[in-house]
C-alpha cells in the first residue's frame, strides 16, 4: 500500500524551471518565495538567457560538453551554444513548465523553450513592463512571448493596462500582487519613536532625494524627528551629500542593506513608512513594492505616491496617505499630519495590517501562482 502511495505521489510531482536574471538581488524577495512553490524546482539564473543552474553551476562547462550538446541537438542549428546548454539542461531535468521571472528573460529564452515545446508562464515585475528603451528593444520579442505563453502574470492594475497596450491578450493576463512574509504580521507593537523609515534601492524610480527634500520641512517644525534609510544603490552618495548640504546629518541615517530582522526592528520603533516613488526619465516604474506591503503588515501607515501598484495596496486616508508624484509640499504635509496625530497614525496602522492580511498575503500570492501552474500542466 505504501509503495502504491509513493508511486502515485511521484507521478504527481511537477518539474518546474524558474528562469531569472540573477540569484543574489537582495530586493527580489518575491523570487525567493517562488522557489518555495510545492513543485520540483530547478532554478536557473545568470542573465536574460540563464547561464547557471543552482547547485550545479555554469551550464557551458567545457568544449567537450559543447560538442556533445551540438551533436545531440544537431538539427538545432539556429540555437547558440548558451541556448543549446540551457536546452540540454531543461531536457535532462525533464522540465514540464518554465516560470520566467521578468519579461526579458522569457523573451531571450523563448527559442529554447519553444524548441522543447514546454509550456511557459511569464512573470513581469516592473522595469520590464515600463522602461522605454527596453520596451522598444523587446517589442517584437514580447509579442512572441504573449503569443506563446499560457499565462502572463502582472502585479498591478497599471502594469496590466500597459501590457494590454503592448499587445498582450487580456484573457492571458493574471493579476497577482505580491504578499509579505507572514512574520511581518507578528512584529510587536512597541512605543514608537518620532522616526520615519524608508527601505529600498537608491534608484531614480524611488526618488529618495525627493523624500529628503520633503523631510527637511518636517525637521524645521519638529527638530528631533528622524528619517532612517535602509538599502543601497547608485543614488546613495548623492543622497548623503544632499543631507550634508541641508544640514540634516543629525536627523537622517543611512544603514545600508539590511537583513529581515533588522528591517523588522526598524518597523517596530518607527511611526510610518515613507517612499516617494516616481516614473523615472527612462520610464522605469515600480511593480508593487514589497517593502510597502511588509510595512503595512507590520501595522505601519504608508506615506507614498499615486504610482504604479502603490494605490492598489495603500488606501488613501485609511491605511496611509498618498500624493501625486513630485509633490514635495503634499508629501511633507502628509508626514506632518501623522507625526502630529498619534491616534490617527495608530488607526491607519491597524487598518493597514488588517487590509494586507485579508487581501495580500504571501500565501495568497503563491496559491494563485501554484494554481496557474497546475492548470497549465493539466491543459
Amino acid at each position: 500500500m505504501n509503495k502504491i502511495k509513493l508511486k502515485n505521489s511521484l507521478a504527481n510531482i511537477i518539474n518546474v524551471a524558474i528562469l531569472s536574471t540573477n540569484n543574489t538581488a537582495y530586493s527580489e524577495t518575491f523570487i525567493k518565495a517562488h522557489k518555495t512553490l510545492p513543485f520540483h524546482i530547478k532554478f536557473y539564473y545568470g542573465g536574460t538567457l540563464p547561464s547557471h543552474l543552482e547547485g550545479e553551476g555554469y551550464l557551458v562547462k567545457n568544449r567537450i560538453t559543447n560538442l556533445i550538446n551540438r551533436l545531440k541537438y544537431v538539427f538545432d542549428k539556429s540555437l547558440s551554444t548558451p541556448e543549446l546548454a540551457l536546452k540540454h539542461s531543461l531536457a535532462k531535468n525533464r522540465i514540464q513548465l518554465v516560470l520566467a521571472e521578468f519579461g526579458v528573460t522569457a523573451a531571450d529564452s523563448l527559442n529554447v523553450i519553444k524548441s522543447l515545446n514546454i509550456p511557459l508562464i511569464t512573470h513581469f515585475h516592473g522595469a520590464d513592463a515600463s522602461e522605454y528603451k527596453l520596451l522598444n528593444a523587446y517589442r517584437d520579442k514580447y509579442l512572441e512571448v504573449f503569443s506563446y505563453a499560457k499565462k502572463i502574470v502582472v502585479v498591478s492594475r497599471k502594469m496590466k493596462s500597459a501590457l494590454i497596450e503592448l499587445g498582450c491578450p487580456e484573457d492571458k493576463l493574471l493579476l497577482n500582487t505580491y504578499g509579505p512574509h507572514s512574520s511581518f504580521f507578528e512584529i510587536p507593537k512597541r512605543l514608537k519613536k518620532q522616526q520615519f523609515v524608508a527601505i529600498g534601492r537608491f534608484v531614480d524610480k524611488k526618488a529618495p532625494y525627493l523624500l529628503i527634500m520633503a523631510f527637511q520641512k518636517i525637521v524645521n517644525k519638529h527638530p528631533n524627528t528622524r528619517l532612517v534609510f535602509g538599502g543601497d544603490g547608485p543614488l546613495l552618495n548623492t543622497c548623503k551629500n544632499l543631507v550634508k548640504i541641508m544640514g540634516l546629518q543629525d536627523n537622517v541615517s543611512f544603514l545600508g542593506v539590511l537583513k529581515p530582522h533588522e528591517v523588522k526592528a526598524l518597523f517596530t520603533e518607527s511611526i510610518a513608512f515613507v517612499q516617494h516613488s516616481i516614473v523615472a526619465d527612462n520610464g522605469d516604474s515600480e511593480g508593487t513594492p514589497v517593502s510597502i506591503l511588509e510595512a503595512q503588515a507590520a501595522a505601519l501607515p504608508v506615506i507614498s505616491t499615486y504610482h504604479a501598484g502603490i494605490p492598489d495596496v495603500v488606501i488613501h486616508k485609511k491605511t496611509g496617505l498618498l500624493c501625486e508624484e513630485m509633490d514635495i509640499e503634499k508629501m511633507a504635509n502628509n508626514m506632518l499630519k501623522l507625526i502630529e496625530n498619534p491616534e490617527l497614525c495608530r488607526l491607519y496602522g491597524k487598518n493597514a495590517a488588517i487590509h494586507i492580511k485579508e487581501n495580500f498575503s504571501i500565501e495568497k500570492h503563491l496559491s494563485c501562482l501554484e494554481e496557474a501552474i497546475k492548470k497549465t500542466i493539466d491543459e
